[in-house]
């Protein structure tokens, strides 16, 4: 571990490997017993994250006749869905500036089909009273150096003419907003980004999905698939589920779809979470209207205000393992937590003394395009979608019903589009693959460094349309 300077080490002497969203939630429900014995089922979805649990829900409300299965490795919500930092973003395409590099041409459907689902996901958590803190607060993107401000009032003007609500600030009018010496600049999107607790997001869909019928397994690791004539056929270590359709939703777990795990690697964020701020604290950083921040570095830092007024501060490192390996005991890296609270006190200096309560890490489904991908097995009768790339909290419900109107056979508006219809470069093997990860985190590191400049390899995989950041 690199030395690192004893001021900023001191503020994470109190900290806990635990996630802030499960500290004593009176919320989470009851644990779901394991399948056991042999079952059939109209659709049977694998993994009750955010997509398994959407899938259920939109698939009881289309026909509430239709039975319903969810089988789960561990427990709803174990993944990614609970341990996210609770941004759900509208964007569909991992950001306006990715989706226009690979979609330009269905950029206004795109967006439109976005700030629709995102419409429908509030309306979901209204109609089944949810209480997950939904905060429409919007999102600030802010530019920490004068090159990452460059680009903003184009893609502002594109994107407000495709119906968005983007507004550029100048320096002294986000540093009014928030306080902080870093900002240059920044995009505010007023409507696109809501705050939610993601734990509590899970359980309420949880809760939805039981109210209608779905019946969840725990603690039911799908070890593999077959190929029967009626079906496919999931098989768990003390019984079967034969359904007529299969949802998988295992994201970065290795899909049971073999030809599909060449598409996706696990990478590993991290995430911190402060002490609540004081009144006086609060003050000396404004930040009133409570948005979600993101900065604009290939190595980026995402960060908002919790419902006690706590800080969540994640991002930056990017940590991909040798082959791709997802393993727990990769969520606590205290090389990286000491990188993200010297980056904290570099954004607020004015809360120098702060303690961090809270620290943890989880895997994500990287792709090679950054936004979500779809694909069906065993004749149609299964379907898949992973490859979210960290931007999943609000795609997960468009995963989701796109994943279905390839079960049902539905020609819908959202299912002809090209990102739907074609997959990402898939990731050469290994060691290639640890290779081309390496090369690239090093070049986007310097490019951050000197002013945004992309070297040769970067601009050799802009031309093929592949990248890998933060």
């Amino acid at each position: 571990m690199e030395k690192k300077d004893p001021f900023v080490l001191r503020h994470l002497a109190d900290v806990q490997p635990q996630l802030w969203w499960l500290d004593s939630d009176p919320l989470e429900p009851e644990s779901h017993a394991a399948l056991i014995g042999d079952v059939n089922t109209s659709l049977c979805v694998v993994g009750a994250g955010y997509t398994g649990l959407w899938s259920a829900l939109l698939a009881k409300e289309r026909d509430p006749q239709r039975e319903v299965i969810v089988l789960e490795q561990y427990e709803t919500g174990a993944g990614a869905s609970g341990r996210n930092g609770g941004f759900c973003s509208a964007s569909l395409t991992h950001g306006f500036t990715n989706g226009m590099r690979r979609f330009a041409a269905e950029m206004p459907i795109i967006e439109r089909l976005a700030r629709e689902n995102l419409d429908e996901i509030e309306a979901t958590i209204q109609r089944y009273q949810i209480e997950c803190d939904w905060e429409r607060t919007g999102e600030l993107r802010v530019a920490v150096a004068p090159w990452q401000f460059e680009g903003m009032i184009e893609e502002a003007r594109l994107r407000n003419q495709m119906g968005d609500h983007v507004e550029v600030l100048t320096k002294s009018q986000v540093r009014a907003r928030i306080h902080s010496p870093l900002y240059e600049g920044a995009l505010f999107d007023h409507d696109g980004n809501a705050l939610v607790d993601p734990a509590r997001l899970v359980w309420g869909l949880e809760r939805a999905c039981l109210s209608l019928g779905v019946k969840i397994y725990e603690n039911s690791k799908v070890e593999w698939l077959e190929d029967v004539s009626h079906g496919v056929r999931a098989h768990t270590p003390y019984g079967t589920v034969t359904a007529a359709k299969m949802a998988l939703a295992t994201n970065v777990f290795p899909s049971l779809i073999r030809r599909a795990r060449k598409y996706v690697v696990a990478v590993y964020d991290y995430t911190l979470v402060t002490e609540p701020l004081s009144d006086e604290q609060l003050e000396s950083i404004g930040w009133k209207d409570r948005e979600g921040v993101a900065d604009s570095g290939n190595q980026f830092h995402y960060y908002r205000l919790t419902t006690d007024n706590s800080i969540l501060w994640g991002g930056y490192d990017a940590i991909y393992n040798f082959r791709s390996r997802a393993r727990r005991d990769y969520e606590f890296n205290a090389e990286t937590y000491a990188t993200l609270a010297e980056h904290f006190l570099k954004t607020f200096p004015q809360l120098a003394g702060i303690r961090f309560t809270h620290a943890w890490g989880g895997a994500i489904d990287t792709c090679t395009r950054y936004s979500p991908f779809w694909g069906t097995a065993y004749g149609g009768k299964a379907a898949y979608v992973m490859g979210y790339t960290g931007l999943g909290v609000a795609s997960t419900r468009f995963g989701a019903a796109v994943m279905l109107d390839l079960l049902d056979g539905k020609q819908t508006e959202r299912a002809r589009l090209t990102m739907v219809r074609k997959k990402p470069i898939p990731f050469p093997p290994e060691p290639l693959r640890w290779i081309f990860i390496r090369l690239t985190q090093l070049a986007i590191q310097r490019a951050d460094e000197h002013g945004g400049r992309r070297n040769l390899w970067l601009k050799l995989l802009d031309r093929f349309n592949l990248g890998f950041d933060s």
